[in-house]
């Protein structure tokens, strides 16, 4: 779908992932400096909307999905995932529910409507790919949506919420990082005008160029970039806002129960300083090359900050050295990367339990784990 707002002056659209929408209306620095100040405006109207209504929806999503959600209370924002049997991340979404609909945000709308549908058996739910009705608008505001205003959604990022955990390889790194966020979900015929309600108020617009700067610079993974079909939550740093560890089970929990326990992920999630000094940026899968030129991992999502200068999200293996200078080959020539750790390079959790007696050890997880590459703490 396209938004109503690349037809206005400047407006460049969005790419990839993010086509559909402006990437910027001709100056993302100020446009981000706008959005992180709190006073602009971004269109996420291609992100997909799912809804499920019945009376035992809650419940029926708490038993599918990562996050505990059965006692959710209207307004209440959540994030959560579902796994494959093996524990792979296949979908996420943020969820808020407003007492008759769980409304779903989500990037794989037509894949995860059609896993629900197929998991409905006897239940009172019914599951609705709602995308061509409902869109979304994205706001640097942490509040939840007051009685008579539109279903909203707040991004617990960078929080650890309740029965979550963090792979942080600095615990206070995020603690002074400001991303307020939150999606505002309208009618989509009814979006062009809630936009310029916005910008009547002094707000101004903000492209993806600027959300997704500022959603990098705050280590906040995004499934279109920075997933692919072996990544585990606890690689990205993941079980802070969408995995509760003390739940009932749900498809691929003892995977994600093995690796937190007594394993550990075999890649990590970086953030990657970028040089500046050309002009060249790699692109979202680009190698990273390491050590006498040795593939390390890829490249998942890139910006221009304003403050930070390039910078780019990369998955890498556990192995690679911090202190590691790396390299990314771009079309203008190798650029070197600095790495800043966002995930733990030893692979452990903030509350890992202690680790296995002799006796256990064996019986928990032997050497071919694939979660964990065979490789346990000594």
């Amino acid at each position: 779908m396209t938004s109503p707002l690349l037809t206005r002056h400047g407006a460049v659209a969005g790419l990839g992932p993010d086509a559909g929408v402006p990437w910027h209306y001709g100056d993302p620095t100020a446009e981000q400096r706008a959005l992180e100040q709190g006073r602009a405006v971004a269109d996420q109207s291609h992100l997909g909307v799912v809804t499920v209504t019945g009376p035992d929806r809650l419940t029926w999503l708490d038993s599918l999905c990562t996050q505990q959600v059965a006692g959710l209370a209207p307004g209440e924002s959540a994030e959560l995932m579902i796994l494959s049997p093996q524990g792979r991340i296949e979908h996420v979404a943020g969820l808020v529910d407003d007492g008759a609909t769980a409304w779903l945000l989500t990037e794989s709308a037509p894949a995860l409507a059609t896993f629900l549908d197929r998991m409905r058996f006897m239940l009172r739910v019914e599951v609705h790919d709602a995308t061509e009705d409902w869109a979304a608008i994205g706001e640097a505001v942490s509040r939840p949506a007051a009685d008579g205003e539109p279903v909203t959604w707040v991004d617990p990022w960078p929080g650890v919420t309740a029965g979550g955990t963090s792979y942080a390889a600095d615990p206070t790194a995020l603690a002074t990082t400001v991303r307020p966020w939150r999606l505002v979900l309208v009618p989509r015929a009814s979006l062009g005008a809630e936009i310029e309600a916005r910008l009547e108020s002094g707000w101004t617009l903000a492209g993806t160029w600027a959300t997704e700067a500022l959603r990098i610079a705050a280590h906040r993974p995004r499934a279109a970039f920075d997933v692919d079909d072996h990544s585990l939550p606890h690689e990205l740093d993941w079980l802070r806002t969408a995995v509760h560890l003390h739940k009932g089970c749900y498809r691929g929990q003892e995977t994600v129960a093995k690796v937190h326990n007594v394993g550990r992920p075999p890649r990590r999630l970086t953030m990657l300083h970028l040089d500046g000094s050309g002009h060249s940026l790699p692109e979202p899968g680009a190698t990273v090359l390491g050590r006498d030129d040795a593939e390390v991992g890829r490249v998942t999502s890139v910006a221009r900050h304003h403050e930070l200068g390039p910078i780019a999200l990369a998955i890498l293996k556990r192995s690679v050295d911090p202190s590691t200078e790396l390299t990314v080959p771009t079309d203008g020539g190798p650029v070197a990367a600095a790495q800043e750790l966002i995930v733990n390079a030893d692979g452990f959790s903030a509350d890992r339990p202690p680790k296995p007696g002799p006796t256990m050890k064996g019986l928990l997880m032997g050497k071919g784990c694939a979660a964990d590459g065979g490789d346990l703490p000594g």
